[in-house]
């Protein structure tokens, strides 16, 4: 058993990195596929860009105001960060919680419920009136937040073409980098200029989730979840065995059990991957207007300006490497961009002056999100396909999870890792030298090593580029579980073309040919 799984791993790393040409050759260009998406397809695509966008929003609007936060309520940075860790430790259950009443009942309502439950307690926070109130907050909103990605990419990406899922996957995630970039504008024109201070940034980001709430309302349900439903209702017709809702329920359940019983291997490495990608992008992001004024003596307006420069990297690097993994491959477009990121960490950590420092910002978030740019489509195409939007969210989550504590280990590195600046002359600093945390030299080895972990959990992972996902049982139909396809004419006849080219392009012996049904499989 061990030794076939090395071998996997190891087939996986020498085999499977860039996709075989005639997979990228038989597609249409992209630019073609473009020109045919219909306005619903932009719609849906669209709104969930805009709900991973109010994610971003709300998430950011602690990290942008935690030194406000921190005189608000009397406590450290230390003791801020845990709302931060809260939020990100209950994602996961949010995750569940909607991603399974998504694949049992589709995207529409599930998300726009999502929306406005995060609507809700993004306003209670700006509201509470101690710190207590504030972490209970934050720690339900933890519930609310964790739905958002995986319903939003289900949403997003399974009713477009195949050619064009990559560059989609790019711009949706970068929806994120998008939502950063909005809080810091309402953070740093917005907060000052009016009484409410930190309050007013985390009041325009539950109205901006409503907004979203109701967009998402006035569109239809994914089209291709009603056609899966209404094949499902087809194939009860002619085997003349109907099932009610609750059966429904019963058969998504227990399909559910199958897939996790088949795929369990698949589970922990997804959750492996995420914890890697989560810890690259919290280290890089959740502390860094605190690092910008705390340890190279910097304004909050230039943390805040810094912070929309870095998000800017973050759209460039996402939108261009979503695109890039349609023609070179998920992995190997990971693998590219996390070692650009580990280039740039000099550049990032060791400046003192603001151009030097936003050239950084802008270098490592274009390198980290350009990374993360893959993730949406690499973690669709991998997930058991009935399972679109659990799978994903919950993995996603789940890694968030295990990297929750990300900024309070930087922030209690700093405690531990002092270092001297420059200040200006005054009565409190008569030497103008201030001893500050060192955060520079925490986040640089943290994100060192983070990128060296991702490299090799991804270089030995599983791909299935261009997997053609739509084309399988619902998760609520028999077989769901066993990524059974629906076994159409039409459908036949292209596996039965596709494994005749495959065959005669790559003359593979047939230990080979084993080794990639289970590597598509798993």
């Amino acid at each position: 058993m061990a030794s076939k799984g090395l071998s996997q791993l190891w087939y996986n790393a020498t085999h499977n990195l860039v996709p075989k040409r005639e997979k990228t050759e038989k597609r249409k260009p992209l630019l073609a596929s473009l020109a045919e998406l219909n306005l619903r397809q932009w719609a849906e695509f669209w709104t969930g860009w805009l709900a991973w966008s109010c994610d971003a929003i709300d998430f950011f609007s602690v990290s942008l105001s935690v030194t406000n936060l921190a005189t608000q309520f009397g406590r450290d940075t230390t003791s801020i960060t845990q709302a931060i860790t809260l939020t990100l430790l209950f994602r996961s259950v949010g995750a569940v919680l909607f991603g399974i009443i998504s694949d049992r009942y589709g995207r529409k309502y599930p998300l726009v419920l999502n929306l406005l439950v995060v609507s809700v307690l993004e306003l209670g926070a700006g509201f509470v009136q101690t710190y207590a109130q504030f972490l209970a907050v934050r720690s339900l909103f933890g519930i609310g937040m964790g739905g958002i990605w995986g319903l939003a990419a289900s949403t997003a990406l399974e009713n477009l073409p195949v050619e064009t899922r990559g560059l989609a996957s790019g711009v949706l995630q970068q929806g994120y980098a998008v939502g950063y970039l909005i809080a810091a504008v309402i953070n740093l024109t917005l907060v000052p200029e009016q009484p409410h201070s930190w309050r007013a940034l985390f009041w325009c980001a539950a109205g901006i989730s409503a907004f979203a709430a109701v967009i998402r309302l006035c569109l239809p349900e994914s089209q291709i979840f009603l056609k899966a439903r209404e094949d499902a209702r087809r194939r009860e017709a002619q085997s003349g065995h109907k099932s009610g809702g609750l059966q429904k329920t019963k058969i998504f359940f227990r399909e559910t059990g199958k897939m996790l019983r088949h795929h369990w291997m698949l589970c922990i490495y997804a959750v492996l991957l995420m914890t890697g990608f989560n810890f690259l992008s919290h280290g890089s992001q959740d502390l860094f207007p605190t690092y910008i004024q705390t340890s190279k003596g910097f304004s909050a307006h230039d943390a805040t300006v810094m912070t929309i420069i870095g998000n800017c990297g973050a759209i460039a690097g996402g939108g261009i490497a979503g695109w890039a993994s349609q023609y070179l491959g998920r992995r190997f477009t990971i693998i590219v961009f996390v070692l650009i990121t580990a280039a740039f960490i000099p550049l990032w950590i060791l400046p003192s002056n603001f151009g030097g420092l936003a050239a950084g910002a802008f270098c490592i978030q274009f390198g980290v999100q350009g990374a993360w740019g893959v993730v949406p489509i690499q973690l669709a195409e991998m997930s058991p396909p009935a399972f679109r939007a659990t799978f994903p969210g919950v993995a996603y989550q789940v890694g968030n999870m295990v990297s929750s504590a990300s900024a309070q280990i930087e922030s209690t590195g700093g405690e531990h890792l002092k270092t001297t600046i420059a200040v200006p002359v005054s009565s409190t600093n008569p030497t103008g030298r201030k001893v500050v945390p060192d955060y520079a030299t925490v986040q640089g080895i943290l994100i060192g090593c983070v990128a060296g972990f991702l490299l090799l959990v991804t270089l030995f992972g599983p791909e299935n580029h261009g997997y053609e996902f739509e084309k399988h049982r619902a998760a609520f139909e028999e077989g769901g579980g066993d990524d059974e396809a629906i076994m159409g004419e039409d459908v036949l006849e292209g596996r039965r073309q596709t494994d005749s080219e495959r065959a005669s392009a790559d003359g593979a012996s047939n230990d080979e040919k084993g080794r990639e049904e289970m590597i598509e499989r798993v």
